[in-house]
């Protein structure tokens, strides 16, 4: 991303809790302009906007749309682009997740996480791209582990993500030398909001060389970093895992 003292503009997807709002807020803190992405979760997306312009006047803004509906993707990013003159990064963080064992996929399952985790990343991508032209910006795409090496009861999740990151490479090859391509695969950062068993938490996390759980500041740290000082860095994914991925 060019150096500037004009505080430069990201537009994260799903950034209104979990992982999307602590990249909004480190990102936030580094002088970037944040408009934050939600679909249904307007109060949160309110809250954190309200509570990074109380820190700094006019720096975030909201907007709302279905990441399925793509055609409306295109206003997406020329609405998140007018409102301070410019896009330099897109984070494609939004995502759908949950198991589709063998036996009880159904379409809809596919056309959601399919939709969400890869569908929507590139056409979104490809909205921002004439943006991110003019302004040498970067594209960071949340990817996971389970792109690289499959988890059991979630093969269309892991196909989807595992499409992310090639897209993250492919885009990397296609867009350069205007515009980064990277990607951050988080591990066990956050439990999923659905119930999951002490006893598997603690497999996973006693499989981590680290041999404990990561935070949501970890993957912001990584993206920031990814933004502001990987001016050399593109077509890569990154993961952050307390090295789980040794031993997955």
């Amino acid at each position: 991303m060019q150096n500037n003292s004009v505080p430069r503009t990201v537009l994260i997807t799903g950034a209104a809790a979990r992982i999307g709002a602590e990249i909004a807020r480190t990102l936030h803190a580094a002088g970037l302009n944040i408009v934050i992405h939600y679909r249904s979760s307007a109060d949160s997306a309110t809250h954190l906007a309200n509570s990074l312009n109380k820190l700094r006047t006019d720096s975030a803004s909201i907007l709302q749309a279905d990441l399925l509906q793509i055609d409306t993707l295109d206003a997406l990013v020329k609405s998140a682009a007018s409102i301070w003159g410019g896009l330099d990064v897109l984070v494609n963080n939004a995502s759908s997740f949950y198991p589709t064992p063998v036996g009880k996929i159904t379409e809809a399952n596919w056309d959601d996480l399919m939709g969400s985790n890869l569908k929507a990343p590139i056409f979104l991508s490809q909205s921002a791209t004439p943006y991110l032209k003019q302004n040498n910006g970067c594209i960071i795409n949340i990817v996971d582990i389970h792109a690289f090496r499959p988890m059991k009861e979630h093969p269309v999740y892991c196909a989807a993500k595992a499409g992310l990151a090639m897209i993250t490479q492919s885009l990397a090859k296609e867009l350069g030398p205007e515009i980064r391509v990277n990607g951050v695969a988080p591990g066990a950062i956050m439990w999923p909001s659905t119930e999951l068993d002490p006893e598997v938490q603690a497999s996973i996390l006693e499989r981590t060389a680290l041999k404990r759980q990561g935070c949501p500041e970890d993957i912001a740290k990584a993206v920031r970093f990814l933004v502001m000082n990987g001016e050399y860095i593109t077509g890569q994914v990154i993961p952050v895992d307390g090295g789980r991925s040794l031993n997955i």
